[in-house]
C-alpha cells in the first residue's frame, strides 16, 4: 500500500456546468433488463469504463466524476438489479450482482475495464476483479463496503432489527410512506454527504426525483432490505473459513487499485479503506478529511485527479 497520487487540477476537463444525467438504454443479461448510462467518450484512445454505485443509489451517481473523466474514459453506468430503473432479481447478494456485473461485461465485450464502485459497488468490484482478472484492467474503489464487524458505528445500524422480521418489506414500505419525497430526500442526502451545503441545487432535485420513483417500485423495498441481508451475510462470511470470504477475494486481485475514503463517512467504518488498501497487493489509498460516503459526489474533482494520477502513474491511458 502507498499513498495515491493527486494529478494536476489542470488535467482535468475545465469546470463548467453540472451535467444532466446521462443518456440511458436498456441491455437483457441473464433474462432481465439492465438499466445503463453512457458517458460518450470526448478523445480518441479513451479506454472503456464502468461505474457500479452502491445500496440505495443508481448510475446518476457517478454524473459529474465520469463527465470530468471523458477524455480518459469511454464510460458507462449501470443500475444495479433492483436498483434505479432496473428489473428486479430474484437474489441480492454479493455473489448474484457480482454474476451479473460479469454479465454485463463480457456481454459488452471491450475486453478489460476501469472498474469503478461506491460502496456495495465496491464490494461487487472486488469480488468481479477477484474472480475474472480477465475483465478488470484498474480498480477504484470509493468508501467500499468491505467487512467490519460492529455495524453500529454505522448509519445502517437502525435498519437491522427489519431483518429479523417476516415480511420486513412491508415495514419498510410503510416507513417510506409516512415521509415525503423531500424528506426522505433530505435523510439520504444528510447521510451520505460529509458536508451537505456541497450539494449543488441540480443534485438535490435529482436525488428527490429518484426518491419519488422509489415510490413508485413496488420492487424496492425488497431489494433495498434484501441487498443488506446479503451484505450483513458477506460480513459474517468473511471472517469464516471458505474462498467466499470478501477479505480472502480482495488478497486475490491483481489489477492496480485506487482506494478513496472520507473520514467523515456515516455508513461504512471510516477504518475500513485503509484495511481493504493493505490487503489489495498493488493498491493506493487516499483519505479526505470531511467528506462522506459518496465522494465522486462530494468532491468529484478531487477523485477524478486520484483516478488521473494513477492512470499517469501506469502510463494509461494517454491523452489525446
Amino acid at each position: 500500500m502507498r499513498g495515491a497520487k493527486l494529478a494536476a487540477d489542470s488535467e482535468l476537463l475545465p469546470e463548467g456546468e453540472a451535467p444532466a444525467p446521462w443518456p440511458a438504454r436498456r441491455v437483457t443479461i441473464g433474462g432481465a433488463m439492465l438499466h445503463v448510462r453512457d458517458t460518450p467518450a470526448t478523445l480518441p484512445g479513451a479506454e472503456p469504463a464502468v461505474y457500479v454505485h452502491g445500496l440505495g443509489g443508481s448510475s446518476q451517481n457517478f454524473t459529474d466524476v465520469a463527465g470530468l473523466l471523458a477524455d480518459r474514459f469511454d464510460a458507462q453506468a449501470v443500475d444495479l438489479p433492483g436498483f434505479g430503473y432496473s428489473d428486479p432479481s430474484p437474489r441480492y447478494s454479493i455473489p448474484a450482482f457480482a454474476s451479473t456485473l460479469i454479465g454485463y461485461l463480457e456481454h459488452a465485450g471491450r475486453g478489460p475495464v476501469h472498474l469503478v464502485g461506491n460502496s456495495l459497488g465496491g464490494s461487487i468490484a472486488v469480488r468481479t476483479a477477484a474472480l475474472r482478472p480477465d475483465l478488470v484492467r484498474t480498480l477504484t474503489l470509493i468508501s467500499p463496503a468491505m467487512p467490519f464487524l460492529d455495524v453500529r458505528r454505522t448509519a445502517q445500524a437502525r435498519a437491522l432489527p427489519l431483518l429479523a422480521l417476516p415480511r420486513a418489506d412491508r415495514v419498510l414500505g410503510w416507513a417510506f410512506a409516512r415521509l415525503t419525497a423531500e424528506e426522505m430526500a433530505e435523510q439520504v442526502l444528510a447521510a451520505c454527504f460529509g458536508d451537505t451545503r456541497k450539494v449543488t441545487p441540480q443534485r438535490r432535485a435529482e436525488a428527490m426525483e429518484e426518491i419519488r420513483l422509489r415510490y413508485t417500485v413496488e420492487h424496492y423495498p425488497k431489494a433495498y432490505l434484501g441487498t443488506l441481508r446479503g451484505l450483513v451475510s458477506s460480513f459474517l462470511r468473511a471472517y469464516l473459513p471458505g474462498e467466499n470470504s470478501q477479505w480472502r477475494l480482495a488478497a486475490r486481485v491483481q489489477a492496480p487499485t485506487l482506494v478513496i475514503g472520507g473520514l467523515n463517512d456515516k455508513l461504512v467504518d471510516a477504518r475500513v479503506p485503509a484495511v481493504v488498501a493493505r490487503t489489495i497487493p498493488d493498491s493506493r489509498l487516499l483519505m479526505l478529511p470531511g467528506v462522506g460516503h459518496v465522494a465522486q459526489m462530494e468532491v468529484p474533482r478531487l477523485v477524478a485527479r486520484a483516478v488521473v494520477g494513477m492512470l499517469d502513474e501506469l502510463g494509461s491511458p494517454v491523452r489525446g
